[in-house]
């Protein structure tokens, strides 16, 4: 990474100001699956997954491959990277026959939640307290950093865990911690963590999946 912090942040203010006003479509669109993951409409799981497909389709194309790649030529692959992920999401939607979202809320629910809102409203203050507010902000639907926080809570909202999903963004999240360090913005330290958090709750319901079945079954025969 053998940029400045000022180009850091200059590509993020171009960014912004050429897609100006999709940061206002990004939010509305973030908000509108928080509450249809939070229902039982069957087709729920299919819309949540086909548009974080779309985000991180966009930033593959977009912000890896056309304005960060004039810094960093490593961001061509981080972007086949977020591309590849991106049509994980997409066969997903396809696949999703009933709905993975709007079960019985649990502690797992909330720090999905918590999530959540970090990327959404806490990590843009962060940034503004930390002295890099917009123009200059990474911004929730349209950059990495965010938006894979936001990903991580929404895997924690779905009712079956989604390992598949889970290794790309876990491995963006400590590229992201790396940037957090050497270029001081101190905001992608909570990505680590959302990313870690994930990681082992969504590695305890697994096991918790795996221990009940065998009962489910033995209840099933009695019955």
């Amino acid at each position: 990474m053998n940029f400045t912090v000022e180009q850091f942040l200059a590509v993020f203010e171009r960014y912004n100001e050429a897609l100006w006003p999709m940061q206002i479509v990004a939010y509305a669109v973030g908000v509108a699956l928080v509450v249809l993951a939070l229902t039982r409409w069957k087709r729920a799981s299919a819309v949540i997954f086909g548009a974080l497909a779309v985000m991180w389709a966009g930033m593959g194309v977009g912000y890896m491959g056309m304005y960060f790649a004039e810094i960093n030529p490593a961001a061509r692959l981080f972007g086949a990277i977020f591309v590849f992920q991106a049509a994980l999401l997409a066969v997903m939607a396809v696949k999703e026959r009933s709905a993975s979202y709007g079960g019985r809320r649990s502690a797992r629910t909330w720090v999905g939640l918590a999530l959540i809102v970090y990327a959404m409203i806490a990590y843009p203050l962060l940034g503004m307290a930390f002295g890099h507010g917009y123009p200059q902000a990474p911004m929730f639907g349209l950059v990495p950093c965010p938006t894979t926080i936001f990903t991580f809570g929404m895997l924690l909202l779905a009712t079956r865990p989604r390992r598949l999903l889970l290794w790309l963004p876990l491995v963006w999240s400590a590229i992201g911690f790396f940037a957090a360090v050497k270029f001081g913005i101190t905001e992608d330290v909570g990505l680590l963590v959302a990313g870690v958090v994930t990681a082992v709750i969504l590695s305890g319901s697994r096991s918790a999946a795996r221990d009940e079945e065998p009962v489910a079954l033995t209840q099933h025969a009695s019955a």
